[in-house]
């Protein structure tokens, strides 16, 4: 119904306020930087290793009465949250976690479950009928591999795309999307940085995401661009990317906006479970539409927009017209 205010055609000047974009997006950059190097990504169980158990919240039992009992146990730094399930018969839950515990023994994995056990016994000790929804624990050894496959995965996935743009439109094209799509993870990892969310395996899934969407409606404005110079050789290249970005907006905008309304209700009614992970799409699918506009795109005219035919190849004995 509010489609029918949208214009039908927009002619608005982005590639005139490409430098000011890329001075923002240089800021962002380095402040992400500095951000993961100094603050650091507030890791998961996944990679960080150590214990996550969530229990059904007893009657009358609050976070405090559970961090108590944990915290007799001598296990250091223990995190206790509430949260709600998810699902339509969504209960309350209580998540406890704590971190990776020396072994007296050298055993590492065999300290951490022993002190998985004792919170378990400890928990059922202090309120009996407890129900425990699910407990797990993660050695130093195996978070270690799961980051270093996570990265590599992420990679590879940038790699990937970097071909496929490569022989999809030209190396031009190439080296604009992968601009745009490392501005958009680095960007999204410095803002876990600043917020302190929970980076796990669920969060790299996010990234993996945000790669494909991102490339996906750069691809887009990348088709139209090409489309565009071919029929408009002498138009100025800035002006032909204009183009090409005002007639793919309107999809850009409606596809973007329908993707946040989907994600803002996971985020806000998904629970803590899925919190990190929302998050991270929430802010990926934003970055990632600016980065289509105002990195990729002006990536390619900085690199030369390629607006002409190749040569006809001229035949021995024939006079073409």
């Amino acid at each position: 119904m509010l489609l029918q205010y949208w214009p039908q055609r927009t002619n608005l000047s982005f590639m005139a306020l490409r430098f000011p974009a890329f001075l923002f997006s240089l800021i962002l950059i380095a402040a992400s930087f500095t951000l993961i190097f100094t603050k650091g990504l507030n890791f998961g169980i996944d990679f960080a290793g150590g214990s996550v158990i969530e229990i059904e919240q007893p009657e009358g039992v609050n976070e405090q009465d559970v961090r108590q009992v944990v915290g007799d146990l001598g296990l250091g730094e223990v995190q206790v949250n509430a949260a709600r399930g998810t699902g339509v018969d969504a209960i309350e839950v209580i998540v406890i976690r704590f971190a990776t515990q020396d072994p007296e023994d050298g055993d590492q994995e065999s300290a951490q479950q022993t002190a998985n056990n004792e919170v378990r016994s400890a928990l059922e000790e202090a309120f009996p009928g407890v129900n425990i929804r699910s407990s797990a624990a993660v050695g130093p050894k195996v978070s270690s591999e799961l980051l270093r496959s996570g990265l590599i995965a992420l990679g590879v996935a940038l790699a990937l795309m970097m071909l496929y743009i490569s022989v999809r439109f030209q190396w031009k094209y190439a080296v604009g999307a992968v601009a745009a799509l490392f501005h958009d993870v680095l960007i999204t990892m410095g803002m876990f940085a600043l917020t302190q969310f929970e980076f796990n395996l669920s969060t790299i899934a996010a990234l993996l995401t945000i790669v494909g969407y991102s490339m996906n409606d750069t691809v887009i404005v990348f088709d139209r661009v090409r489309e565009e110079a071919r029929k408009y050789k002498k138009m100025e290249p800035a002006k032909v990317i204009d183009l090409a970005i005002n007639q793919t907006l309107s999809r850009t905008l409606l596809t973007s906006g329908t993707t946040l309304l989907a994600l803002f209700s996971i985020y806000l009614f998904g629970g803590t479970v899925l919190s990190g992970m929302s998050f991270a799409l929430i802010f990926g699918v934003i970055i990632g539409t600016y980065s289509s506009v105002f990195v990729a795109s002006a990536v390619v005219l900085m690199l030369g927009l390629d607006q002409g035919e190749k040569q006809r190849r001229e035949v021995e004995g024939f006079q073409g017209v």
